[in-house]
């Protein structure tokens, strides 16, 4: 018999080894993306979990997980994610009808709780569902010599890379350079029109993941920092998540040289994918992967609408957001570093 219940404290362990040993598992399905986004955001979390009322030696046996987040804005409505914050999401089980199962308890929390809908932000769509196409996912395997992997990047982008090298650019990583990647990030996060996150997000993500999170920040001949990436570690596969760079120091490719450095660091220590993230059809994230020569993979996210007929759209390339953003740019620096944070807590 399959029982469906909330997960305590206690599963912390069984919980985080069915997601590693799930094809589909990702950090942000295990209990430290939780830990991460209830410490830096107080979001609610709902984290339903399937098992078998007797297992191996009598006790019981994961079946499924779904971690979900309450989510209320007036800006952005009130809704149940899968999950904030994340590009993937949504359950994972051991087959479709256990994945249902946990859909319906989800959706049943979500009609008592009077939300909107509900978000599944998942690599792999349910049946029955709508979805909506929004982003697309990069992910390539590398070769364990980082000199191969140079020469299996497209000849312009590989010019790039050698255009940094050339420049005498080079990375420094460590925890210690918190505040000089927050900087970066924040500068970037002004110029594209987005509220950044606050600090202590970032602070957290290093605190928890420990050392399956990295900062690498990349520096000119003289020490100046001019980009910087924040990146995981799990299973095989390295992670780049968050980055920002100088746009004036552009002329010197720092972003090229820096997904170089970090792939070859991470080649050269066993980690066989490169997992360069999502990115929104028709940005320039978007074609800085291609010409990289990954080949985008549709995110199939997906709704349960209660509430409502449309499935909700909350991208910043929505034309109603796009007055928002310019004002946001015109913004001084000073002031979005002061006013981001309480809005981006909501920009999931």
């Amino acid at each position: 018999m399959v029982t469906i219940r909330c997960a305590t404290p206690t599963d912390t362990l069984p919980w985080d080894a069915y997601v590693a040993s799930h094809p589909g598992g990702t950090p942000f399905h295990t209990m430290a993306w939780k830990t991460v986004v209830e410490r830096a955001f107080g979001h609610r979390s709902v984290y339903l979990l399937a098992e078998e009322a007797k297992g191996a030696f009598g006790h019981p046996r994961i079946l499924g997980i779904f971690p979900c987040f309450v989510l209320k804005s007036q800006l952005f409505g009130r809704y149940l994610c899968s999950v904030p914050f994340a590009e993937k999401g949504g359950p994972l089980a051991e087959d479709d009808r256990t994945a249902q199962a946990l859909l319906r308890e989800a959706e049943s929390y979500a009609r008592e709780a009077r939300l909107d809908y509900v978000e599944l932000r998942n690599e792999k769509p349910l049946d029955g569902l709508p979805v909506k196409e929004r982003y697309v996912t990069f992910r390539k395997e590398m070769a364990p010599d980082p000199e191969k992997n140079l020469n299996a990047i497209p000849r312009k982008s590989r010019r790039m890379v050698r255009v940094g090298m050339k420049a005498g650019l080079f990375s420094r990583t460590g925890r210690r350079l918190l505040p000089v990647f927050y900087e970066l990030l924040a500068t970037n996060f002004h110029r594209l029109g987005t509220p950044i996150f606050p600090y202590r997000y970032f602070r957290i993500l290093a605190d928890v993941f420990g050392n399956d999170c990295e900062i690498r920040i990349i520096y000119t001949p003289e020490g100046l920092p001019i980009a910087g990436v924040l990146s995981f570690f799990y299973k095989d596969a390295v992670m780049p998540y968050y980055a920002g760079s100088l746009s004036e120091y552009r002329h010197l490719a720092p972003n090229d040289f820096m997904y170089f450095d970090l792939m070859r660091w991470a080649c050269t220590r066993g980690y066989r994918w490169f997992d360069f993230g999502r990115s929104k059809i028709g940005t320039g994230s978007y074609s800085f992967k291609t010409h990289w020569g990954f080949e985008p993979k549709t995110l199939p996210y997906q709704y349960v609408l209660i509430r409502g007929t449309e499935i909700p759209d909350l991208s910043p390339a929505n034309p109603k957001y796009q007055k928002k953003i310019e004002l946001w740019r015109r913004l001084p620096h000073w002031l979005t570093r002061l006013a981001g944070p309480p809005v981006a807590r909501f920009l999931t």
